[in-house]
């Protein structure tokens, strides 16, 4: 069984900034690309920003320059530093894993439960 335990959401005003971190736990074998996924109210879930476990990164033109995520493998954690946050930027955060279970597994993806991220204006 895998968790991800997510962490680091809130309320903030307009300018401000959150980071968010989401830990991997449980049965693991390897851990492969992790994300930041968000979904506002009557929005569709939305890719935010990705790394890859070489650390290559993938950012929503929204967030570009605004946002920055990172991953520490030995810890099996992912980092999303938020600065400059906007009103828009309010939504329900989920990080994602893809991961294997053990050498012969498929990789699979797994998702955190969600944090709440509120910017005022």
């Amino acid at each position: 069984q895998v968790q991800l335990v997510e962490s680091g959401g809130g309320l903030v005003q307009a300018g401000g900034s959150l980071r968010l971190s989401c830990a991997a736990s449980g049965t693991i074998f390897s851990i492969g690309a992790m994300g930041w996924y968000r979904q506002a109210p009557g929005k569709q879930r939305e890719l935010v920003a990705s790394i890859t476990t070489g650390s290559s990164t993938t950012y929503a033109d929204s967030v570009q320059g605004r946002f920055s995520i990172s991953r520490d493998n030995a810890k099996r954690t992912v980092y999303l530093q938020m600065n400059s946050l906007k009103p828009e930027d309010t939504a329900v955060y989920y990080c994602s894993a893809d991961y294997r279970s053990t050498f012969q597994s498929p990789v699979s993806r797994y998702w955190g439960q969600g944090t709440q991220v509120t910017v005022s204006s």
